[in-house]
């Protein structure tokens, strides 16, 4: 798996989980959909994604946007 690959579904991810969390325990967990949002769109105007980072760290090889 590229690390474009592995930020694209840990994203996936954590906008799922902090839905349903949101859902069920409590409507401040759709902050963090908000987060990853955000995130999302600082990492496509910077180039810059933490989450790469650490997949890269952890060996993860290169994709086409995360290098």
């Amino acid at each position: 798996m590229s690390i474009d690959n592995a930020v694209l579904s840990f994203a996936g991810f954590m906008v799922l989980l902090s839905l349903a969390l949101g859902v069920f325990v409590s409507q401040y967990w759709l902050l963090l959909t908000a987060f990853a949002g955000l995130n999302m769109l600082q990492a496509g105007f910077t180039g810059f994604c933490p989450a790469a980072t650490i997949f890269k760290a952890l060996g993860f090889k290169a994709g086409c946007a995360f290098k």
